[in-house]
């Protein structure tokens, strides 16, 4: 007997006018957002879930961003580049960019993912973010693909930093304290050292009074985002 593929949540073709991109394959696209949780409560050996397509776009996302960046910086060096692709590609970067698109709408998760919030998860985000683009490279191709990052991650390419960073890190770790926690974090200020035209800020930053992270930079606002950076590497271990 032939089963019937489980219809998502949401319409994925919602994302066609965002994505400036139209699927050929509506079952690739599906695909992309039907989490391993969900597969495999189904048990359903006709249902695939989106890890190889996550596999795939992992490598398309890197290629393209690489791109992306040598076009955009002719002049910049080869660390400098990579100091840029890294934060890009991070999961921080990763998981800005599938919640602008909200991808969480659409993905079939299994019944323990959805009762522990699974549709907010970074990780969970980053995945079908990555699903998404090798669902759009095996489709289009490509150049399709590369277009298509270009077009989602140029808010980020805008928002990066002097030093190569996205600058996002606080918000990453609130939106991750919060779903992991029930907690917000705290910035305390340790000290400062040096004149006052060239001071450096040491910053540490509490989860339910204890120290997850510290920070220093030329700023306050440089030394909150280089503790969050901390805390959430250090948490997701």
């Amino acid at each position: 007997m032939i089963m019937n593929k489980p219809e998502l949540p949401k319409n994925p073709n919602n994302l066609t006018t965002v994505l400036d991109y139209s699927f050929k394959n509506q079952e690739l696209l599906s695909r992309a957002f039907r989490h391993p949780s969900y597969v495999y409560e189904k048990d359903d050996l006709g249902v695939s879930d989106n890890q190889r397509l996550e596999f795939l776009g992992d490598a398309v996302i890197n290629l393209a961003i690489s791109h992306l960046l040598m076009e955009s910086f002719p002049a910049m060096k080869e660390g400098d580049l990579s100091k840029y692709r890294a934060s890009l590609v991070s999961e921080s970067g990763l998981h800005y960019v599938a919640r602008g698109l909200r991808l969480g709408d659409y993905l079939l998760l299994g019944k323990g993912e959805e009762r522990t919030n699974g549709r907010k998860k970074p990780s969970i985000l980053t995945d079908a973010l990555e699903a998404l683009i090798g669902a759009i490279y095996l489709d289009g191709g490509f150049t399709d693909a590369l277009r298509v990052i270009g077009r989602i991650f140029s808010p980020l390419l805008n928002k990066m930093g002097l030093d190569g960073s996205i600058n996002d890190f606080k918000t990453g770790l609130q939106e991750y304290s919060q779903e992991a926690f029930q907690s917000i974090p705290e910035y305390r200020l340790e000290r400062e050292t040096g004149p006052d035209h060239n001071k450096t800020f040491y910053v540490a930053v509490y989860l339910k009074g204890d120290v997850v992270g510290r920070g220093k930079g030329k700023s306050k606002k440089e030394a909150e985002q280089k503790a969050a950076e901390e805390a959430l590497a250090c948490l997701k271990e």
